[in-house]
Order: structure tokens, then C-alpha cells, then sequence
């Protein structure tokens, strides 16, 4: 039987803490037992300094989330930070909704995709992409996931598979595993205690978005069946597992909990 040995958090999960103290909640953190974290904005603490905390909780950091536009306007500076704080990859975390009523938006993406991947390849970095539920409607007669992962260059983007996104769209992971093996080094864990009701008009608006977030908790039982995600890991050469939780009432008892159920999860 396998097991996560490295469990990872999303540090959007704290982002209130994060606001609060990054030092104390990077502390508690550590103490709860994850062993990396991924960052969502470093709350005006510098590069250094930011290493320098992981560094005394025993932290490492695989990954930060990055919008769209610093692909572009800020890539340079965004590859320099991370290169000091001790990231390997760096992840889009969202294609701005607002321009999803734009045709051509997934291929001006893919092409910046490919353009920032090489640069931050040379830098020894991985560019990656994040999905939500979007990506899994159709788009000139295509989904735009399946076009991302076809119209990029492998070596120069990954992906960062949202459990919880593409199971509101019923689509299978296993499926993605199987057929584009090496392409999923990073995952997102949380759960859906039910399927939220979708619409056609779904794609271009964020109403989806928001019947969603109330169905997301702690990761345990419920929509996503963990024991078979996590049977094709291997395939799909998973090396980072970051609990996230978008809507936590309590962040450090919501982390704790989704700690606890996969420290014992067997697969």
C-alpha cells in the first residue's frame, strides 16, 4: 500500500493569516506536519526574507501561484524571486474570466505559455497552469484544457490538476493521467460534499464559480474518490500534493483536518 509521504498546502488556503503574520502561520503550518507550501503572494516580504522563514519551520516551497498578466509584464522579476526563494515551479493560477467571451483567448495563452516556459525553462523553472472549471467547456468546438495540453510544448508548460474543478464538470482525471503521462507534477486536493447544478451559459460566467464554493470542504469523503485518483500517481508522476481549501471557516482547523485524513489515507 502507498501513502502521501510529503503532504504540501496551498498557502491560499491562510491567505487571512498569511495577512495577518506570515512568519506565524508558516509556523503553524510546520507544527500541524505539512512539509511544503505553495504560495499564493508573499505579503510584502522579500524574496530573502521569505526563504529565510522556510527555511527555520523547515519548509520548503515546490510552488507559487501567479496571474496571468506577470507571464508578460513581470516574468523576469517573477523567475529572479523565485530562483531566490527556492521555487522550482511556477504556476498561472487563473486565465483572467474576464476575457473567456474572447475566441482567440486560449491561443494567445498558449502562445504566451510557450514563450514564458522557455524562458523560465532556461532558468531551470517549469511553468505550469492551474485549472478551474472552465477549461472543460467547450470553445471553438474544442476544450480548452485538451488544447492547452496539445498546443504547448510539454518541456515548457505542466499542469497543476484541480481535483475539485474538474470533478464539477464530471470530467475523469484518470483519463487526463493516461493519456498525457509526466504532464500533472502538481495537484490540488480539497473535496465537494456535492455537485453543484450547471448551466450552458456556465462558461462565461463566474455564476458556477459561486454555486461552487459553498459545496467545497476539508478533504475526506464525499464527490472525489481519493483511493483511485491517487492509484495512478505513479503514471501520472504526481511529485507535489497541496491540500487547498478556498472557503475555510477556520483555516488552521480546516488544514488540520484534510492533514489528518490523508496521513492515514492508504491507496
Amino acid at each position: 500500500m502507498n501513502k502521501i509521504d510529503r503532504l504540501g498546502l496551498s498557502l491560499y488556503t491562510v491567505r487571512a493569516e498569511m495577512e495577518k503574520s506570515v512568519e506565524d502561520t508558516l509556523r503553524n503550518v510546520a507544527a500541524i506536519g505539512y512539509k511544503e507550501v505553495e504560495f499564493a503572494g508573499y505579503f510584502d516580504h522579500s524574496p530573502t526574507d521569505t526563504h529565510e522563514m522556510l527555511d527555520r519551520y523547515d519548509l520548503t516551497t515546490p510552488s507559487a501561484h501567479v496571474d496571468f498578466h506577470s507571464l508578460e509584464s513581470d516574468w523576469q522579476k517573477v523567475v529572479d524571486a523565485a530562483q531566490i526563494i527556492g521555487h522550482k515551479y511556477i504556476v498561472n493560477s487563473i486565465v483572467d474570466i474576464n476575457l473567456l467571451g474572447d475566441p482567440d483567448i486560449w491561443k494567445r495563452a498558449a502562445d504566451i505559455f510557450n514563450r514564458a516556459g522557455e524562458f523560465s525553462k532556461q532558468a531551470g523553472i517549469q511553468l505550469v497552469y492551474h485549472n478551474h472549471y472552465w477549461e472543460f467547456f467547450p470553445s471553438n468546438g474544442k476544450l480548452p484544457y485538451d488544447f492547452l495540453l496539445e498546443a504547448c510544448d510539454p518541456d515548457f508548460l505542466k499542469m497543476e490538476l484541480d481535483f475539485c474543478w474538474i470533478a464539477v464538470v464530471e470530467h475523469d482525471p484518470l483519463v487526463y493521467f493516461q493519456r498525457y503521462p509526466g504532464r500533472f507534477p502538481l495537484v490540488h486536493l480539497k473535496q465537494l460534499k456535492k455537485l453543484p447544478i450547471r448551466t450552458p451559459e456556465d462558461y462565461t460566467s463566474p455564476a458556477l464559480y459561486e454555486r461552487t464554493l459553498p459545496e467545497i470542504t476539508e478533504v475526506g469523503d464525499g464527490v472525489i474518490d481519493w483511493k483511485r485518483i491517487f492509484s495512478l500517481s505513479t503514471q501520472a508522476r504526481i511529485q507535489h500534493f497541496f491540500v487547498e481549501q478556498d472557503v475555510p471557516q477556520s483555516p488552521f482547523d480546516s488544514i488540520k483536518m484534510s492533514y489528518e485524513y490523508l496521513e492515514k489515507l492508504r491507496f
